[in-house]
């Protein structure tokens, strides 16, 4: 046990403490994805987040790849975006970027601090329009489904010829956290 010598010492705050919850991003898949070895590529995902990076299993030979993977992250301040890219995993050198795209999830947690409970399923709460300021392809809109506030977005990549990730946001209240 931690001894504090002066009563101005604070114990240090916990991750409970700052933590607002978990958001889950769910990569579905990879649309018209750049060639990058003969005929097509290795495609995977590596999400980023402050200081947490998480990366999708490879999908071989495959430019329309299917992930369907749930990637989780601690979210501490909902300013941060994330950062998405590809890249077409090799064996022998270096793997090949095939693009990027970063996407901003305040929006999300804004609509998820309005407390729609008990909302028809299916009700739109906001639309994000695609603009220079994003990589959306087309409209995303956060709705509530299933008693959950969810945002789909389809997001251009960047720095590349091809190429679209669609992907899923959920928010995962977490008991004992600071919460919204």
């Amino acid at each position: 046990m931690e001894q504090y010598s002066s009563k101005s010492e604070s114990p240090p705050k916990s991750l409970m403490e700052n933590l607002l919850g978990l958001l889950r991003v769910r990569v579905k898949r990879g649309v018209n994805l750049a060639v990058r070895d003969a005929r097509s590529s290795d495609p995977y995902v590596i999400l980023k987040m402050g200081k947490q990076k998480f990366k999708t299993r490879v999908i071989k030979k495959d430019v329309n790849p299917e992930w369907n993977e749930d990637i989780t992250f601690s979210v501490l301040d909902p300013n941060l975006p994330i950062l998405l890219t590809v890249y077409d995993h090799d064996t022998f050198s270096k793997d090949d970027k095939m693009g990027d795209a970063e996407f901003e999830i305040l929006p999300f947690i804004e609509a998820l601090r309005m407390n729609v409970n008990g909302l028809p399923n299916g009700t739109i709460i906001s639309r994000i329009q695609p603009s220079k300021q994003n990589c959306l392809v087309d409209e995303s809109c956060i709705t509530y489904t299933s008693g959950k506030v969810i945002q789909d977005m389809i997001l251009r990549l960047q720095n590349v010829e091809c190429g679209e990730v669609e992907i899923q946001l959920h928010w995962i209240h977490l008991p004992g956290c600071k919460g919204l």
